[in-house]
């Protein structure tokens, strides 16, 4: 997969997840590490569908910060993906079965806003060759080939039963 740096602060470092990301069937952009972390929570849960995780407990195990967790399952959780239970025992789980969650959903919402090139934007595109150019027509076919790929697959497909040994005898003890 191709990564363009647009704005160092949408590129992951040392993520599991770098790679082109598509939105709407018009634009393609970096994979931010909201997304990586969004499927990392996603992929997690599906793991372990009998049991509960909280913030700090997935931090853990992926070495990441809680306050960005935080903010990633605000967001599944208003997505109507994630199912929070407060108190004593509580933690969180899919709201969804994993089938249900389909990849390219969760990373079109991720990435609603990523351009790759300012030929994408309608409101403010000052380049001058746009009329002319074919550089949009290709990335859009690119982005919507990129697209239906994504579509094929759910948080299901990620932690197939084949891989979820290894996934769970992962150094950090998930």
């Amino acid at each position: 997969f191709m990564t363009t740096v647009m704005d160092n602060s949408m590129i992951a470092q040392n993520t599991c997840l770098q790679m082109c990301v598509v939105g709407r069937n018009t634009f393609v952009g970096a994979g931010s590490t909201f997304t990586d972390y969004n499927l990392r929570v996603l992929i997690y849960l599906a793991i372990q569908p009998d049991k509960r995780a909280t913030i700090a407990e997935i931090a853990k195990a992926f070495g990441i910060s809680e306050s960005h967790l935080m903010k990633v399952v605000h967001f599944l959780g208003k997505h109507g993906f994630l199912a929070n239970v407060r108190g004593k025992g509580g933690g969180l789980t899919l709201a969804k079965a994993p089938e249900e969650i389909n990849v390219g959903a969760i990373v079109q919402l991720t990435e609603a806003d990523a351009l790759l090139a300012e030929c994408f934007n309608e409101d403010h595109n000052a380049c001058v060759i746009t009329r002319v150019c074919q550089l949009r027509r290709v990335l859009g076919e690119a982005a919507k080939a990129f697209n239906d790929v994504l579509n094929q697959y759910t948080v299901a497909d990620l932690v197939a039963l084949d891989g979820r040994t290894e996934l769970l005898d992962h150094p950090h003890g998930f």
